[in-house]
């Protein structure tokens, strides 16, 4: 019995590593962040928050920033949803391929379709010259709320299909098929059924959007022409050209964190109104649409995806075209990928070892906390769950300014280092990953691991050799995803790097900026070829064809 206990103290000890690891990286500098935004001269001060909410413009900021992030999201929800009924109701062509494109868009960083649509649809954008030789004159442009909205809701929607592409995999048909045979069919039964069995699940699509939307840094400074949202006010403070205040930016953090938290509380508690369990005896089969029924639905289909995944193309082929100092001009080379491998093969080398190192630490984090949180309930364990959902509701910014603040000075300074980069990382994906290794681990009987101590091991030998090889495959395909995530990351990043950090991601956001487009264009097709490849290695591990959340 003594050493039953031993050896169980081991977890207590690792619980109590993993929120000490908590405490430093993620309580710590947000309670820095906090002490920075009341303190002026080494007093307490409220004239931060004050100057906040006394100036009209950064009122219409936050404004601008709700705005944005509610059409974002109604607008993702209209393109998502029905997608994800067609999808999952229908036999559609190339389902395959197409499912691929939508997780790729969603993947792909948001600056790059940013950048992509005003080569597009900006003041001299291809599209635009297009239909000015039609029109006779030039068609609004990309730029301000309606462009940002736009590129944000085609980007988004992804994540709208995926969660209730899962949760229609819960539905049983047998209740589709009670409400067919009482005259409720067609467009009265997604409103009457679909809608509310899967209310849960879009309200909490409705939060991920939101939170990706009102946390986007690269898109609304790309084509927001003056549209000023929160994130780049945050950045602009800190780091900005013109003059910075670190003590206002830390206040304007404090108060998009506040915001967030309220707005994901409400959704927990409208979640909790609308929840409600379901298990599919008889899952929903997938029926061949006939007529101008089927011709619409593919009809939709295509035009959202192409819509979605044209940047990309768009993208992809302006990376072969040719160069003359930063501006293309007629004909094609590999002119740009040629000056990529020659001035930038640092910024792939940090991508894959610092997307790499946080991987590691994002899985083998999940892999613990998941068992801690399942196998060993307890105030401890509950105290670290909640912890780690911490960085679920702030956007990177802040949590990019509030490690900065914390570590910029002595006794730990860790700012300008590839470790900051790397628990930055860790910290912004990590908590996808628990959710997924949770989900995972409540699956698998606790028996096995039992029967493994019975036999002599201890709790965490029979951990590590019983459970998590049958954890593998779910651990592998949430890892495929964190890495995807990882490479892809912006808005922390941006407040962390310097030349020796800099990534593939971060090097496209320098490049655009420039107005280098041909070696932005070629580090961005690398970054969509890695993604495709990671996609498809995670559909080959998962041996599931469908990706959903």
């Amino acid at each position: 019995m003594v050493e039953r206990k031993k050896k169980g103290d081991v977890w207590t000890l690792m619980s109590f590593v993993i929120l000490a690891l908590y405490g430093l990286f993620l309580i710590y500098p947000l309670i820095r962040l906090l002490v920075e935004s009341v303190t002026k001269d080494g007093g307490f001060t409220l004239e931060y928050f004050a100057k906040f909410f006394s100036n009209s413009y950064y009122g219409e900021t936050l404004l601008h920033s709700f705005l944005l992030s509610i059409s974002a999201t109604l607008v993702s929800l209209v393109l998502g949803v029905p997608l994800a009924y067609f999808y999952n109701m229908y036999e559609i062509k190339g389902r395959n391929l197409i499912q691929i494109i939508i997780i790729l868009c969603c993947m792909s960083a948001p600056f790059i379709g940013a950048y992509a649509w005003v080569q597009l649809r900006g003041n001299n954008g291809i599209i635009t010259q297009f239909i000015a030789r039609i029109i006779g004159h030039k068609p609004p442009s990309i730029y301000g709320f309606r462009g940002i909205v736009l590129v944000l809701a085609l980007q988004l929607y992804p994540l709208v299909f995926m969660l209730v592409s899962g949760a229609l995999k819960n539905v049983d048909s047998s209740l589709l098929e009670a409400a067919q045979n009482m005259g409720v069919g067609g467009v009265r039964r997604f409103f009457k059924m679909i809608i509310p069995l899967c209310m849960p699940t879009i309200l909490a699509a409705a939060l991920l959007v939101f939170m990706r939307a009102f946390a986007d840094y690269g898109t609304p400074l790309l084509i927001g022409r003056g549209y000023q949202t929160f994130p780049v006010i945050i950045y602009n403070e800190y780091f900005g050209e013109t003059g910075t205040d670190h003590n206002f930016a830390a206040a304007v953090s404090v108060i998009a964190i506040v915001i967030t938290a309220i707005i994901f509380l409400f959704q927990k508690w409208a979640s909790n109104r609308f929840a409600f369990n379901m298990n599919a005896l008889h899952p929903i089969q997938r029926k061949p649409a006939k007529g101008l029924k089927n011709v619409l639905i593919h009809a939709y289909t295509y035009i959202i995806v192409f819509l979605a995944f044209m940047p990309q193309m768009y993208v992809m082929y302006c990376s072969f075209r040719k160069t003359s100092g930063k501006i293309f001009v007629d004909g094609y080379d590999m002119g740009s990928y040629q000056k990529v491998a020659r001035d930038l093969p640092l910024e792939i080398k940090n991508t894959f070892l610092i997307g790499l190192l946080a991987l590691a630490a994002v899985v083998l984090l999940a892999i613990l906390i998941a068992y801690l949180v399942v196998r060993r309930r307890s105030k401890l364990n509950d105290t670290i769950d909640t912890a780690s959902m911490i960085p679920y509701i702030i956007p990177g910014s802040v949590v990019g300014i509030a490690l900065v603040v914390a570590f910029n000075r002595q006794p730990m300074v860790l700012t300008g280092t590839m470790f900051i980069m790397v628990v930055a990382l860790c910290i912004r994906r990590i908590p996808y990953t628990i959710r997924s290794s949770v989900a995972v681990l409540q699956q698998i009987p606790i028996t096995v691991e039992e029967a493994a101590i019975s036999l002599g091991c201890s709790r965490m030998k029979a951990f590590f050799k019983a459970t998590v090889p049958m954890m593998r495959n779910g651990i592998l395909s949430g890892a495929i995803l964190s890495w995807v995530t990882i490479i892809t990351e912006l808005s922390t990043g941006v407040i962390l790097y310097n030349r020796k950090t800099i990534t593939l991601t971060l090097a496209i956001y320098a490049q655009v900026t420039r107005g280098s487009d041909g070696p932005a264009a070629a580090l961005a097709t690398i970054l969509n070829v890695l993604t495709i490849s990671s996609m498809l290695i995670f559909m080959r591990v998962s041996k599931n064809k469908d990706i959903t959340f």
